[in-house]
């Protein structure tokens, strides 16, 4: 710094010389030496007196108080990222702690990249004013944000902010494995599976739970059991990282005496084991596994087995692990519910066993596409990439829906075709898309059955808050809407319904014409399209459906 000017600040008697201050002050030359004032060329100083010495010693320390609070490191560095100034969480963050100088050394030194060339390229703000943003993984797995901003006053000079998003980065690993689960483990329609065995298919989608658990959600020891209804016996399907004694290891559903994994599929409930040494249900898995988390894999309310994950450390596993890893489940146990019914469809090959592959799927489909519409909802204008992610995931979960559906229509051989009764067309209803919002199982059930046999893609949810939600994120053709909700009358529901998309056309349904809040006439007033009276013949449901959605031209002119 040579030849530069150099400007201090110095506490003591102004009446004294520079020279005289520096001698006398051995503080004072530490000071000088550490902000590079090693030479007294080109020096600049202003001397205070001491009446105003014990103010500035004040401001001094709640500044540098301040600096070293913050929860970011700071630094300032050269054009070449050679450190000048930092703050102490700045040197925690490189893992230096506070006895290690790390001034004159580069960033590329202090934080070491485990992708090559990941700073490398690291580039600075063309002018004062603008920021460039910087995010890599550690090779110590962590991540780091960087942010590099040029000083006003000295435009040379760069201020860095690091931060450590070491968990929103881990968070959005989860959600890019749920992304992954939707595509992989549903990407299984009628002809991709129709030429396989049954032990070709439990092999190909083994091998994608596998895949996904070990190298996207990053578990190394976890194990997944089928239960045998009959003999309630949890059959080992898939395992890894388990000790053989645990793999071989015969379990049943149990509320005692079979361990974590019989109490969960006895129970139904989710089982967070935060120390394997006092849990008194814990039966040894991995060798050395001190914490498990351990969900039933369920459609509706019946148990189809159990997953099973391990870890090493002691309070391994969080609330927001629990999420993701439970939502994980429920697309791990549609993809074998859709196994299971695909391989009865193809036995049977009937249309009653069509119909109800279609009512086993339909309600565990909603109730998918629902949680992944309320994460969906949160994430809006936070993260537009999960945003696009997880609306892929609702339409793999849409088309498999779809699929298993439209099984009916081709299986079975020609034998079997000639005893199946004929259903009438209903062109005008194929592939429409219909949302129905009732609280009524039943109800729901029978639309699905009822509309999914026409070809229509049926959804269903059971409050208006769901209707909203599903309206916002999906469109449809029709909506049909019992008038009795648990959180908003049937006229309330109509009316926010309308103000997310005015087109969609709505029909209203109520048992024996029963109608309180006078939702019906109120909605009748704005363009309602139909009433449905329960309990309501097959041929007046289809009938309204398909005026509903049939455009007002085409119902003058048939040939169209």
């Amino acid at each position: 710094m040579s030849g530069q000017n150099k400007r201090g600040l110095i506490f003591g008697n102004p009446e004294e010389s520079l020279q005289e201050q520096l001698n006398r002050n051995t503080d004072l030359l530490f000071t000088t030496a550490h902000h590079g004032l090693n030479d007294l060329q080109d020096v600049s100083c202003m001397v205070i007196n001491e009446t105003d010495q014990q103010l500035l010693q004040n401001a001094q320390a709640g500044l540098l108080g301040v600096l070293d609070a913050v929860p970011e490191g700071l630094c300032i560095t050269d054009e070449t990222f050679h450190v000048q100034w930092h703050n102490l969480v700045f040197s925690r963050l490189t893992d230096a702690g506070s006895g290690r100088n790390l001034l004159g050394q580069t960033l590329q030194e202090l934080l070491k990249s485990a992708e090559d060339g990941g700073l490398d390229q690291l580039s600075a703000p063309a002018a004062a004013g603008l920021s460039v943003r910087h995010q890599f993984r550690r090779d110590n797995g962590t991540f780091i944000a960087l942010r590099l901003t040029r000083l006003p006053a000295d435009e040379s000079r760069l201020l860095i902010t690091l931060t450590d998003v070491s968990e929103e980065a881990l968070l959005k690993q989860k959600q890019e494995a749920i992304y992954r689960a939707g595509l992989e483990l549903g990407n299984l329609s009628p002809d991709d599976v129709a030429s396989m065995t049954p032990e070709e298919r439990v092999a190909l989608l083994t091998d994608q739970i596998l895949q996904l658990t070990q190298e996207v959600l990053g578990y190394d020891r976890f194990e997944l059991r089928l239960l045998n209804p009959e003999s309630s016996e949890l059959e080992p399907l898939l395992e890894f990282g388990m000790s053989q004694e645990a793999a071989e290891r015969r379990l049943f559903a149990s509320e005692s005496g079979n361990g974590v994994t019989g109490f969960v599929a006895f129970s139904g409930q989710t089982y967070l084991c935060v120390d394997t040494t006092s849990d008194p249900l814990y039966l040894s898995g991995a060798n050395d596994a001190h914490s498990s988390l351990t969900v039933p894999l369920m459609i509706r309310d019946t148990v189809l087995g159990t997953f099973n994950v391990e870890s090493r450390g002691t309070l391994a596993f969080d609330k927001q692990d629990l999420e993701f890893f439970i939502l994980f489940s429920r697309v791990v146990a549609s993809a074998l519910n859709q196994l299971q019914l695909l391989e009865v469809e193809k036995t049977m090959a009937t249309t009653a066993n069509s119909d109800r592959l279609r009512r086993e799927v339909a309600e565990p489909s909603d109730e998918i596409l629902k949680a992944t519409t309320w994460i969906l909802e949160r994430y809006i204008g936070h993260d537009p990439d999960v945003c696009e992610r997880l609306h892929l995931i609702a339409d793999r979960i849409r088309g498999i829906a779809s699929n298993v559906g439209n099984v009916d229509e081709s299986a079975g051989g020609p034998a079997f075709k000639s005893a199946i009764p004929s259903r009438p067309p209903r062109s005008a209803l194929r592939g429409k898309r219909v949302l129905v919002v009732d609280q009524d199982a039943i109800a729901r059930e029978d639309a699905h059955n009822l509309l999914g046999q026409m070809g229509c893609q049926v959804e269903a949810v059971q409050t208006a808050s769901d209707a909203r939600s599903m309206l916002r994120n999906y469109s449809y053709d029709v909506i049909l809407m019992d008038i009795n909700l648990s959180d908003a009358s049937g006229y309330e529901c109509f009316s926010q319904l309308k103000q997310i998309n005015p087109l969609v056309p709505v029909i209203m349904m109520t048992s024996f014409g029963y109608d309180s809040t006078h939702s019906i006439i109120r909605a009748r007033q704005e363009g309602m399209k139909a009433v449905l009276f329960k309990p309501f013949r097959r041929t007046q449901m289809l009938d309204e459906v398909e005026k509903a959605i049939t455009p007002p031209d085409a119902a003058d002119n048939p040939a169209s």
